[in-house]
Parts: C-alpha cells; sequence; structure tokens
C-alpha cells in the first residue's frame, strides 16, 4: 500500500470515510432488498445519510480556488473531460454487465433506449461522477457573482427539497451547497481542522456530542424537515473532518486513508464486486446474520477495486483507472507573433 505523503492526510482520511459510507450504503439497501428484511447495519446507513453526500461534496470543493482562474481549455480538461471520460467507460461496462438483466424485462431495444438516457440523467451509482464536471462549471461561471448571492441561492435549493424526478436536477439543487461551500469556506475548514488536531480532547467531545445529537434528529425523525437537513450536513461535514484530524495525526487507520487517496478507484468499480459477493453470500449462507453479510459486501466493495488497481496500473488495462492521452484535450496551439512593421 503506497501512499502520496505530499496529499494533505485528514482530507484523505476524509474522502475514505465518504466512499466507505457510499459503498456501505449501496451494500445495505441491496442485501435488505435481496433478503426482504432490514439489518442492524441499516441503522448506521440511516445515521449516515443526512452528512455521508454532503461531506463528499464539500471535501471535493476545498482546493476549487487553486485551479478555478485557470484559463476554460484547462480547467474543462481536468475538471469536465477527465470525469466523462471516467462515467462514459463504466457506464458501458455497467450496462454490459446488466443488459442481460435488463433485456429480459425491456428487450435489447429498451436496453439501447436506457444506455442512451444514462447520457442524460446519469445511471445508478454513476451519478456522482456526472454531476460533479456540472458543479465544477457552474462555480467557474459564477465566480464574478458574489458568493454571499450564489451561496444563499443554493442554500435555498437544498431548502426547497426539489423532486422532479430527474437525477441531475434533483441532485443538483440538494448537493451544490456543499459543494460551493467546500469552494468559498475552503479557508474556515482547514481553520477547524488545525484547531481539531490542537485540541484532541475538545475535537472528541465535539464528536461525542454530534454523535448523540446526530441519532436524536436521525431516528427521531427529524433529519429531513427543510433547513435541519442543511444544517445536519454541514454539521456532520465537521464531524468526519475532526474524526479525520484526529486519524491523520497517529496514521492509525491507513488503508483508510490510501482508500480515500484512490476514492474514485472504488466509486467507479464497487458496483461489480459488490453484487458478486452479495448474491454469493445469500446463495451460500442463507443463515448468516444480514448485517454481517452486508459488512462483507461493504468490505468486499472496497476492498476489490483497490486491488484490482495496483493488479492493472502498469498494464494495458491502465486506462480502467487512468485516463489515456487520446481522452484529454489538445493543448493550446499558440498563436503566431505578429511580425514587425
Amino acid at each position: 500500500m503506497e501512499l502520496n505523503r505530499d496529499r494533505v492526510a485528514w482530507v484523505d482520511y476524509a474522502k475514505g470515510f465518504c466512499i466507505v459510507m457510499v459503498v456501505m450504503m449501496h451494500a445495505t439497501l441491496g442485501v435488505e432488498e435481496a433478503a426482504g428484511a432490514t439489518s442492524w447495519m441499516g441503522a448506521l446507513v440511516a445515521f449516515a445519510k443526512p452528512f455521508r453526500m454532503p461531506d463528499f461534496f464539500l471535501i471535493s470543493g476545498l482546493f476549487l480556488a487553486r485551479v478555478i482562474d485557470r484559463n476554460w481549455r484547462d480547467y474543462l480538461d481536468t475538471k469536465v473531460v477527465h470525469f466523462a471520460y471516467f462515467y462514459v467507460l463504466w457506464v458501458t461496462i455497467q450496462f454490459a454487465f446488466k443488459a442481460p438483466v435488463f433485456a429480459a424485462d425491456l428487450g435489447w431495444a429498451g436496453v439501447a433506449e436506457a444506455y442512451a438516457l444514462a447520457f442524460i440523467d446519469p445511471f445508478g451509482t454513476l451519478w456522482f461522477i456526472y454531476l460533479l464536471p456540472i458543479f465544477f462549471v457552474v462555480a467557474k461561471l459564477t465566480r464574478d457573482v458574489p458568493q454571499v448571492m450564489v451561496w444563499f441561492a443554493a442554500a435555498l435549493l437544498q431548502i426547497a427539497g426539489v423532486e422532479t424526478g430527474w437525477t441531475v436536477v434533483d441532485e443538483f439543487c440538494s448537493r451544490f451547497v456543499y459543494f460551493y461551500s467546500g469552494y468559498v469556506l475552503a479557508p474556515y475548514v482547514f481553520d477547524f481542522a488545525a484547531t481539531a488536531a490542537g485540541n484532541r480532547g475538545a475535537a472528541l467531545l465535539f464528536l461525542a456530542a454530534w454523535a448523540v445529537f446526530e441519532a436524536v434528529m436521525v431516528f427521531g425523525g427529524y433529519s429531513e424537515f427543510p433547513v435541519v437537513s442543511l444544517g445536519l450536513g454541514f454539521l456532520g461535514a465537521l464531524a468526519v473532518v475532526a474524526a479525520s484530524v484526529l486519524l491523520s495525526t497517529r496514521d492509525w487507520a491507513l488503508p483508510l486513508r490510501y482508500a480515500g487517496e484512490n476514492s474514485i478507484v472504488v466509486y467507479l468499480a464497487f458496483f461489480l464486486p459488490m453484487a458478486a459477493t452479495r448474491m454469493a453470500l445469500l446463495k451460500l449462507a442463507p443463515g448468516l446474520d444480514l448485517g454481517v453479510v452486508a459488512l462483507v459486501v461493504t468490505a468486499a466493495g472496497v476492498v476489490t477495486p483497490l486491488i484490482v488497481h495496483t493488479l492493472v496500473k502498469t498494464t494495458s488495462l491502465r486506462f480502467l483507472f487512468q485516463r489515456p492521452g487520446w481522452a484529454k484535450l489538445p493543448p493550446a496551439v499558440p498563436r503566431p507573433a505578429t511580425a514587425a512593421a
């Protein structure tokens, strides 16, 4: 397990928390749906729901200020084409595996239609990869608009609870405020992280108080209320930052940091080992506790892509996780110097 020591450790820990929680949600809900019963892992998924994706998007916006003023060609290459390449590749891979199942219900013409629709409305687990470039473009387009105005507009969209049935619209309204907050409030987030690192006891007390409050709000049925859900998203994101800082001071959980450093690898590829492990366990060990099944499925979903990535990154299959040169925008051609009169 090779770590890049030039990266910000607590940020990678935070990404690790995020990707594990995402896989855990899909793994647990998939197991419970297939088994027709709930499990104790379902409570963990419910507990994490208010902050799971808000934290992911907030962390994604933290370093935007470093690149937002780049020229459009470079910006689009790294913030749009990069993610578009992986979306097209992995949505095609997912459809290749799922096409026979879809064909049984929709027919092959229906499969082709669903595949085409995936380029308008993101498919399955890949919606995050689809939406992130949109956030990057909107942030750059609005960089000359007063940040307070953009933030309040984004917050109002989240509070409004928009539900159109279209993933891009609904998730944009629900999540953009967190991404934009990561961008404009990054100095304050890093200050909070520094404070947590220098006051570990206070950070632990904060995490304990937050955990109790989060549980009361979630299991008391208050977490979905307008404004409350917005606040819980931010509060949970800060809790993940604090927990990540505490872990980074001792490097007690290096595998979690490694998962965070390679979170896109896990996000792209977890669906297949997750589904395969779920089906195998439910068939071969039908009496196994569903919570344990969900936990094992989660582990398989996180670990397997990292192993595959290690195996292929120096082979011809590295295109699965590394964008090849042909998928990058060509460099700008310098204008010829004007001859002196």
